[in-house]
């Protein structure tokens, strides 16, 4: 080859090199108004794999997840709605920021500091998701947008002093990241007084296509949990910490999320299917873990969770009740997806010995989630 060639080739190589820095592309469009005109925006996260993801800063949602299947066939796996109206006319989480404290609080009390706190009682008198206007249901402010080798979205939301009863103004940051074929969330926030912090994602995932029929009880289910924390007929946390060997909630191998969900296990009958804390570890680690598998077989699709936090929510979509139209126009029913929650456990606040929600000034809480996808091929 000539000198030439030479310096040709390394200039071709040096573009293609380039070009594989910036495949992640992201951009910005218009996803409606809310009553008082304010403007809710969706970004959509780009990369090289034929992934996509759509975030709309109303409730920091997570609005769409597009995954190929072993064949390339291209699939939305998030439900939820297209456009805005949905999410204002009938929440029900789908794929949102949940917070101040995610998950139940008993009778919404808490005790700090030897002060009692009341929030909203919005679920069969408890409180859910952070009360009756908790963070899937305010607009955040979009921060920052980057393309490149990984391409993000950070929102922000500043809740004050006394919302939702809760004490001190926390300062949140979500950041959305899509970094080959691995999609990333992380909170953090910090306070300017002590108060208590569970924030997490509520994405609820059908991999074979959100309106594909049959739902998500085929899927293949792991949880490397060797406890969970059964709930009373509130499904507040009894305290207990309760082997899962030889019960419905052994996830240790893969098992098919429908295989026991209508199986008579108390626990399963109160919750209706699953919808119960597994234990992971008993605190906060440093880096990631594993705490979930989930594999779709007929298409392929599939993701393996890793998060710092103790705990996993698995829910079995148990009260989705037809009466929410999705995305591809199809009902939405009992056991059409599933839910996956990194957490600290239900009920912490009150109950000293599950660990502990509180959040000093100074300190940053923060909850790492990366979603590592991958499509399966098919067992022989």
């Amino acid at each position: 080859m000539s000198i030439r060639g030479i310096f040709v080739g390394l200039a071709l190589l040096s573009v293609c090199l380039q070009s594989a820095a910036v495949a992640g592309n992201a951009s910005r469009a218009n996803f409606g108004k809310l009553p008082d005109g304010r403007a809710v925006e969706a970004v959509t996260l780009e990369g090289d794999k034929g992934i996509s993801a759509t975030v709309i800063n109303y409730g920091a949602t997570l609005q769409a997840l597009v995954l190929p299947d072993r064949n390339g066939n291209r699939a939305d796996v998030m439900l939820g709605y297209k456009s805005l109206d949905g999410y204002l006319t009938k929440p029900e989480y789908f794929g949102s920021t949940v917070g101040r404290f995610a998950n139940r609080i008993a009778n919404g009390r808490f005790k700090l500091d030897g002060k009692d706190y009341q929030t909203p009682r919005n679920n069969n008198g408890h409180s859910l998701h952070g009360g009756d206007r908790g963070f899937d249901k305010v607009l955040w402010d979009i921060v920052e947008v980057r393309k490149g080798k990984t391409a993000s979205v950070t929102l922000r939301y500043v809740s004050p002093d006394g919302d939702q009863g809760y004490p001190g103004t926390l300062t949140v940051l979500a950041t959305y990241a899509l970094t080959g074929s691995e999609l990333s969330i992380e909170y953090s926030a910090t306070t300017d007084r002590a108060t208590i912090v569970n924030i997490t994602n509520h994405a609820y995932w059908n991999l074979a296509g959100e309106g594909a029929p049959g739902g998500a009880m085929g899927h293949v289910l792991t949880i490397p949990a060797e406890s969970y924390t059964p709930v009373d007929a509130g499904l507040i946390p009894t305290g207990e910490f309760r082997s899962v060997a030889g019960t419905v909630f052994d996830f240790r191998k893969p098992t098919e999320v429908g295989a026991r969900v209508r199986d008579s296990d108390p626990q399963i009958m109160m919750g209706r299917g699953y919808d119960h804390n597994f234990v992971i570890a008993r605190d906060v680690a440093r880096e990631p873990r594993l705490l979930a598998r989930v594999e779709e077989p007929s298409s392929g699709r599939g993701f393996e969770l890793w998060s710092n936090q103790p705990g996993l929510q698995f829910y079995s979509g148990n009260f989705l009740d037809a009466s929410v139209v999705g995305k591809s126009q199809r009902a939405y029913r009992q056991g059409d997806a599933i839910v996956l929650e990194p957490q600290i456990f239900p009920d912490t606040p009150n109950q000293p010995k599950l660990g502990s929600a509180r959040l000093e000034p100074g300190q940053t809480y923060r909850n790492v989630m990366a979603y590592r996808l991958f499509t399966a091929q098919p067992r022989r």
